[in-house]
């Protein structure tokens, strides 16, 4: 198409462009040849959301600081966070070991019985090595916090077992005492009560007189139960309760746990709900071997009783180990465990506490 001596050539390359123009020279005439692309320009609206990211690379950023207590939260909280999956430890696919030395991480861990683990740390904390033969021996209890259902888990708890052989707990406890009759109020003290009392007791906690936040744990006779109700919302979670036996009428047996017992805690873990961990210690290792193990037994049995009603493991694993010491060895505990039937006999009385407490 030529206009005023314009000639527009469209959809042709540049190469052709070229030799159009070198023969319309050769031809002599005076005409300009342009190339038009057939491209087709459309306006288009941009994304929604692109202009207003545009504009945010734009602006700088500012660094928030942050305390160092609050780098190490977080660095902790990383950490825990890349370890998801890991802390589940199950190595039943592994094979066992055919020799007496063996790399840990391609077989299963050695089952000790409680009685060898604690000779082992013995040799490590002897004299001639470590020289710590009088160091705390700790229990690590790996739990499945999985409850009838799968969906819902079991609640953090945190339980007091009375001890068969005694040890220093590092820390002092006071036990405030209720009941009605003199007898049994008499029975408290010589168990070691720091305060025993009546009603007449209940009258100065309202008043004032007497500050609950004193005493650790308060334990109760039954016979004085209908006349504590009017401290049920200033004790709050310290009323005296029979599933944790701080209501009992063995105020005795009672009092003697919450001054001598070990107290421990099973905690969910962050971000693996369905694990639970309890780490505590059962004594010391100069202490009698026979002693340490009846003091195990006695925690593993109340470990169990929070079991819930299902079936499979409730304990997943059982470590004992001590400091500086980092071995931890497996131990096996279901040679302590109690049959259902004797956890549902204690339910039972708990539950005859109950009915004489409310009659």
């Amino acid at each position: 198409m030529i206009q005023s001596g314009l000639l527009i050539v469209r959809g042709v390359s540049v190469l052709q462009n070229k030799s159009i123009i070198s023969s319309l020279s050769s031809l002599g005439t005076n005409l300009t040849a342009v190339s038009v692309s057939n491209t087709q320009v459309r306006c288009y609206a941009a994304r929604k959301g692109y202009r207003k990211q545009r504009e945010a690379k734009k602006v700088k950023k500012e660094k928030v600081k942050i305390s160092f207590s609050e780098k190490v939260r977080l660095e902790k909280e990383a950490k825990l966070r890349s370890r998801h999956g890991i802390l589940k430890f199950d190595d039943s696919k592994k094979p066992l070991p055919v020799d007496n030395v063996w790399v840990q991480m391609f077989y299963q861990w050695k089952v000790y019985s409680f009685k060898e683990a604690v000779q082992c740390h013995r040799e490590t904390h002897h004299p001639e090595m470590y020289n710590k033969p009088q160091e705390k021996l700790n229990v690590r209890v790996e739990l499945n916090m999985e409850g009838e259902k799968k969906t819902r888990l079991l609640d953090d708890f945190h339980r007091v077992v009375a001890m068969p052989h005694k040890f220093d707990m590092g820390e002092e406890r006071t036990v405030l005492a209720l009941a009605k009759s003199p007898d049994i109020q008499a029975v408290a003290r010589d168990a070691g009560a720091t305060l025993v009392g009546g009603v007449e007791l209940i009258k100065e906690i309202q008043t004032g007189s007497i500050a609950l936040t004193d005493f650790q744990t308060v334990v109760a006779h039954p016979d004085i139960l209908v006349d504590m109700v009017c401290l049920r919302g200033l004790m709050k979670k310290k009323f005296p309760n029979p599933k944790n036996g701080t209501l009992s009428p063995d105020l005795e047996k009672a009092i003697d746990t919450y001054l001598n017992g070990l107290k421990y805690s099973a905690m969910k873990n962050q971000f693996e709900k369905d694990f639970g961990l309890i780490e505590t210690f059962i004594g010391t290792l100069d202490m009698d071997i026979n002693h340490l193990e009846e003091n195990f037994a006695s925690v593993i049995r109340d470990i169990h009783k929070m079991k819930p009603k299902r079936d499979g493991e409730f304990v997943r694993r059982c470590l004992l180990w001590s400091p500086p010491v980092v071995e931890r060895l497996k131990v096996d505990y279901s040679v302590y465990l109690e049959n259902d039937k004797g956890k549902d006999e204690e339910t039972d009385e708990d539950e005859e506490v109950e009915k004489v407490a409310v009659q």
